[in-house]
C-alpha cells in the first residue's frame, strides 16, 4: 500500500483515511469483489492505533460504501448507490460539525478518572457531602408543605424566591435590586450561557482574566467572540491592562470573578474595583460578575460586590447556591436591568421552560430559615481547617519545590511548581498514584501551575493526596 496518511494536516487522520478509501472505491483501486484490508492490517501498515481505522471504517460505512460482516471482513457494499440500503448518519461528522465546542480534551479526562476510578480528588469545584447541609434540606421536604405550582412558573423564576433573593443579597452582599431584576437559572454556568448568547454576536470582543475558570469554558469560543486576556496578580486585574485592551480590540464585555478568584484565590483590591467601574462608566462596557464564593470569607467580613458598588447599572452580578449550599440544587440567578432579565429570560424560556418549582421551594425555605446563617458559619469554619490543612500539606511534602499565596476564602488553592516538567506526565503519574487535579495550563496562558480543590475531600485525603502529587512530581 503506497499511500500514507499527512501527519501535519489538520485534517484528522481517520477522515484521511476514509477519503483515501472512498476515492479508491470510485477508481477501482480496491475493486468490489474483494475484501477490503482488514484493521489491523491498515493500522500496522500505517503505524497508527487501530481506533483510527475503526472510525476510518465507520465513515465509510456510514455513507453506504462498505458493509462489514462477521467472518467475510468488509467488503464494498453491493448496493452502492443505496438504492435498497437503508443508510445510518455520519455521526463523527455531525458531532465534528457542530457549533457547540467539547470541552478541553484534558478537562474531559480529568472528569472520567475522577468518576470512574477511586482516586483523591483535588480537582472537583464542588463541595463535598459532608459539607452539604442535608439534614436542613431533609427537614424541608419532610416537614414543610410544598407551597409552589407544579405547573410552569414565571419564566424569571419564582416570584416568592426572587423576593427572598433580593433580601438575601441586600444583607450580604449590600446589593440593592427588586425582583423584576432577578433571573432564576440553573446554576452560574446557566447563567454565563445566557448573557453570551442574547448579549453578544460573534465577532465582539470581551476580556476574560488570566488565570480564570473561564479560560477553561469553550462557550466563548463556540459563540464566535474574539477573547483577550487581563492578567491576575496578587490584587486582581490592573485596571490600566483594560484600558490598553479597549483601545486595541474595542472589547464590549468583561468577565470578572473578584473575590477568592479561580483558581488563584485572590481578590480585588478595592480600589481597582473603583477603577474598573469608572473605566466602565465612561466607556460604556458592561462588566459580568461571576461571585461563587464572597460568602466564604474566613475573616467573615463583608466583601463590597462590584455590583454594590455600582451607581450606573454596569454591572450584571451572577451567583449560585452550588458552592455554598449544593451543586445539585441547580439555583443561581443574574441580577441586572430589566431590560436585560426579559430578554434572558425569554431565552431560558425557550430552552428549558423555566426553573424547577420544586428546587426553588426548597431554597426559599431555607434562605428564610436559622439554619441558612448557621450553615454559612459552619461551611467557612470547616473550609478554612481543610485550606490550613493542605497549606502545612504543601510545606510539609513540597517544601522548596512550589509556592503559593494563603487564600483567605473560596475553595481552590493556585500553585507554581519550582521544576521544569512535562504537565502531560505529571498528571499520568499523578493518576497513577491516585490523585487528580486541575493541570494549569486548562486554565491560563502561564506554564507550571496546577490548582488543588480542597473543599471536596476531607482533611486525611487531602493531607494524603498532596503527599501522593508529591511522590508523582519526584518520580519524573
Amino acid at each position: 500500500m503506497d499511500w500514507k496518511p499527512d501527519r501535519n494536516a489538520k485534517k484528522a487522520i481517520y477522515k484521511q483515511l476514509a477519503e483515501y478509501i472512498e476515492k479508491g472505491i470510485a477508481d477501482g483501486t480496491f475493486p468490489p469483489d474483494k475484501p477490503l484490508p482488514s484493521e489491523r492490517y491498515l493500522a500496522n501498515v500505517l503505524n497508527v492505533n487501530r481506533s483510527t481505522v475503526v472510525s476510518a471504517y465507520d465513515e465509510l460505512e456510514a455513507l453506504g460504501l462498505i458493509e462489514r460482516n462477521r467472518g467475510s471482513g468488509t467488503t464494498i457494499s453491493k448496493d452502492i448507490w443505496g438504492i435498497t440500503r437503508k443508510r445510518i448518519p455520519s455521526w463523527n461528522r455531525y458531532i465534528e460539525a457542530g457549533s457547540f465546542l467539547p470541552n478541553l480534551p484534558v478537562t474531559q479526562k480529568i472528569r472520567k478518572e475522577a468518576v470512574e476510578h477511586k482516586l483523591i480528588n483535588l480537582a472537583t469545584g464542588e463541595l463535598s457531602e459532608d459539607l452539604f447541609p442535608k439534614s436542613s434540606l431533609r427537614e424541608i421536604t419532610a416537614t414543610r408543605s410544598f407551597i409552589g405550582s407544579l405547573g410552569y412558573d414565571h419564566p424569571q423564576g419564582s416570584e416568592i424566591l426572587r423576593t427572598t433573593l433580593m433580601k438575601h443579597i441586600k444583607d450580604s452582599r449590600g446589593i440593592d435590586t427588586k425582583p423584576s431584576s432577578i433571573l432564576i437559572t440553573s446554576g452560574a454556568q446557566q447563567a454565563l450561557h445566557l448573557i453570551v448568547q442574547c448579549l453578544l454576536k460573534p465577532g465582539d470582543a470581551i476580556a476574560i482574566e488570566d488565570p480564570s475558570y473561564n479560560y477553561n469554558l469553550p462557550i466563548f469560543k463556540s459563540a464566535g467572540l474574539q477573547i483577550h486576556y487581563l492578567s491576575v496578580d496578587k490584587d486582581g486585574i490592573n485596571p490600566d491592562d483594560l484600558q490598553t485592551l479597549y483601545k486595541k480590540h474595542r472589547i464590549k464585555m468583561i468577565f470578572l470573578n473578584p473575590d477568592f478568584h479561580n483558581p488563584t484565590g485572590t481578590s480585588l483590591d478595592i480600589k481597582r474595583r473603583e477603577a474598573i467601574l469608572d473605566i466602565s462608566s465612561k466607556l460604556g462596557i458592561p462588566v459580568v460578575e461571576d461571585d461563587p464564593y464572597s460568602l466564604t470569607a474566613f475573616s467573615g467580613d463583608k466583601i463590597p460586590t462590584l455590583k454594590s458598588l455600582d451607581k450606573n447599572g454596569n454591572v450584571l452580578y451572577i451567583s449560585s447556591l452550588s458552592k455554598v449550599v449544593a451543586s445539585g440544587l441547580r439555583i443561581g440567578w443574574i441580577v441586572g436591568p430589566t431590560s436585560v432579565i426579559e430578554r434572558l429570560s425569554d431565552a431560558k424560556q425557550q430552552i428549558d421552560f423555566g426553573h424547577s418549582s420544586f428546587t426553588q421551594w426548597i431554597a426559599n425555605d431555607f434562605l428564610e430559615s436559622i439554619n441558612f446563617n448557621l450553615h454559612i458559619k459552619s461551611l467557612i469554619r470547616e473550609l478554612e481547617k481543610r485550606r490550613n490543612t493542605i497549606v502545612q500539606s504543601l510545606d510539609t511534602y513540597l517544601k522548596n519545590q512550589v509556592a503559593f499565596s494563603i487564600p483567605q476564602g473560596g475553595i481552590h488553592i493556585w500553585c507554581k511548581v519550582l521544576k521544569n516538567y512535562s504537565e502531560t506526565k505529571l498528571l499520568e503519574e499523578s493518576i497513577k498514584q491516585g490523585v487528580i487535579y486541575v493541570p494549569g495550563s486548562t486554565m491560563g496562558s502561564q506554564n507550571g501551575f496546577v490548582r488543588f480543590t480542597y473543599a471536596r475531600e476531607d482533611m486525611d485525603s487531602i493531607d494524603e493526596g498532596i503527599k501522593r502529587f508529591a511522590q508523582a512530581l519526584n518520580s519524573l
